[in-house]
């Protein structure tokens, strides 16, 4: 299993009962072919540019292992969800 990091930026309209169902969601399905290890919710933070006309967006952090192929579904879920603004899934070289 090699080690990844996945930052998410939510809308920010988005209340924190639907951040929290959102990140249980991503959890789940990570931790069904993998094992997340720490998930970092930064807040709420001004972008450097416009992203689907918002300014600033939530950011939330996934620490987790996992085999390669859970990452295009990783990603398939990120582009179905329309609360997800922006999203990148980056592979840890230990």
């Amino acid at each position: 299993m090699n080690k990844y990091e996945s930052v998410i930026i939510i809308n920010p309209s988005a209340d924190e009962d639907k951040v929290k169902s959102l990140i249980d969601r991503f959890s789940d399905l990570i931790n069904k072919q993998g094992k997340v290890e720490k998930v970092d919710t930064l807040g709420k933070r001004k972008l450097a540019y416009e992203v689907k006309k918002n300014k600033e967006g939530i950011y939330v952090v996934f620490y987790f292992e996992a085999e390669p192929t859970l990452i295009a579904e990783l990603e398939r879920n990120y582009r179905i969800t329309d609360e997800v603004i922006k999203f990148i899934v980056v592979k840890n070289e230990e």
